[in-house]
């Protein structure tokens, strides 16, 4: 795979339940991403991704090499950065978090942990802030950091429902309406996906299409997936670290609740773990920026990368 061998090359790396793998091995080769998120071993031919966690399960997924488009009747599309500019409230989500964990009010963030506190799941972005700045704090832990980050959530998504909430906090990407329009216009099926729980993705489409005049979001969306519901008594809730990006499964889920193959679908992303995500899912990958793609070193893994959705579009429109 061309495309992998643009990535950054690995002389050895120590891969779990494999073992240590050295690229000097006969038809052996270890490639990474920028940002260390996605690790690839290619042998006799094959590939396969590996997502490093400190807090959830070791995975590999087989990457296969995507198909060439002939003709696209899919979209499917990321929320936040995508589709809904809201990366900043999240990041100050998790800022007001480590303001509690510290008891500092005037704590933010520096412009150095952006990358690692959004684009991936939320217990990660929670691992990161209690590493770097409360490690010396024993009571500190991901649960309670977790618990207060679904607090705060919580009583925020309840006051943009109701009109009080943050000024400006979700807002429709530039191009959003028309692109959306051209999608329906074509008969193209669309489907919107989210890591985010639906408590916290549903806010944020609402907020949007209240901007863009649109109505009910489901006039316009042919299925929307997020990461699930937060666990509440008697009430089940995400397959955890397993479901977010850069894992495959909510695109999977999506495309196949779209009843489309994948030859004839495309995804579109603005952050790394998105990229990686689309393309463990086998489904060729749209790049679009404001996000950490070029940063996080996943664009040799783009079909193809815009500034924005008008670029998508123009992409798209040469396959209908």
């Amino acid at each position: 795979m061309q495309e992998i061998r643009k990535l950054n090359k690995v002389e050895r790396y120590f891969f779990p339940g494999i073992g240590e793998k050295s690229f000097k091995e006969i038809e052996s080769e270890i490639y990474k991403t920028k940002d260390e998120k996605a690790f690839f071993l290619l042998q006799n031919s094959n590939v396969v991704v590996y997502f490093p966690t400190n807090i959830g399960i070791t995975a590999y997924y087989e990457f296969k090499k995507v198909k060439t488009l002939k003709k696209i009747n899919a979209v499917l599309m990321d929320l936040d950065g995508t589709s809904v500019k809201s990366e900043r409230f999240w990041m100050w989500v998790i800022e007001e978090v480590a303001r509690r964990l510290l008891k500092n009010d005037s704590f933010e963030l520096d412009d150095a942990d952006f990358p690692f506190v959004s684009g991936f799941s939320v217990s990660e972005h929670l691992k990161y802030i209690i590493t770097k700045y409360c490690s010396d704090l024993p009571d500190a832990t991901l649960s309670k950091a977790q618990r207060l980050y679904f607090e705060i959530v919580h009583i925020e998504m309840e006051k943009i429902l109701k009109g009080e909430g943050k000024e400006d906090a979700f807002v429709p990407a530039p191009h959003l309406k028309e692109f959306l329009l051209n999608l329906k216009k074509n008969g193209i099926k669309v489907g919107l996906v989210s890591s985010g729980l639906y408590e916290k993705a549903w806010p944020e489409i609402i907020s949007a299409f209240e901007v863009m005049g649109f109505g009910d979001p489901l006039k316009y969306y042919d299925t929307i997936v997020t990461a699930g519901f937060s666990i509440k008594k008697g009430q089940a809730g995400t397959l955890g670290e397993l479901e977010p990006k850069p894992h495959p499964w909510l695109y999977t889920e999506t495309l196949f609740a779209l009843h489309i193959p994948v030859t004839e679908a495309v995804a579109i992303e603005d952050s790394g773990a998105g990229i990686l995500a689309i393309r463990s899912a086998g489904i060729p990958a749209i790049g679009v920026g404001g996000g950490n793609i070029e940063s996080g070193g996943e664009l040799p893994l783009c079909s193809y990368f815009g500034e924005s959705l008008k670029d998508a579009w123009n992409f798209i429109e040469k396959y209908l």
